[in-house]
């Protein structure tokens, strides 16, 4: 069936993607540190004057950690759903879509590492 192009339909699109960070903003201590170190990464950027290539690097760092830990908190509570008694297949599922977080994670720290580290030991010279 094909649908037809409905501004509404976009608006609610966009009152379920919000009401989805919204709970995971809610319910997910791992969003909470996220959170706080987006925003210690943000000040610290606009208190360095980091460059435009530099700020994309840190956003683009930035938005694969919130997307990789939206998707593992949607996979997790899909799973419970699906199976809510511990099953070694879906308990080896949770731990791989949680290692997709740590990765990027990984990658925004490097990210921060690089672009952080030379202007921090300037102000220390």
């Amino acid at each position: 069936m094909t649908r037809t192009f409905s501004i509404g339909a976009r608006i609610a699109s966009f009152a379920n993607a919000f009401r989805g960070l919204a709970e995971l903003l809610a319910t997910q201590h791992n969003a909470w540190i996220h959170a706080a170190v987006t925003l210690a990464v943000c000040a610290l950027a606009a208190f360095l004057g980091i460059s435009a290539g530099e700020w994309l690097a840190v956003v683009l760092a930035i938005s694969a950690v919130w997307s990789t830990e939206a998707m593992n908190t949607a996979f997790e509570s899909l799973c419970d759903v699906v199976l809510p008694d511990h099953h070694p297949l879906v308990q080896r599922a949770k731990d791989v879509a949680a290692g997709a977080v740590l990765v990027s994670a990984t990658g925004a720290a490097t990210v921060g590492l690089i672009v952080f580290v030379p202007r921090l030991m300037s102000l220390v010279r």
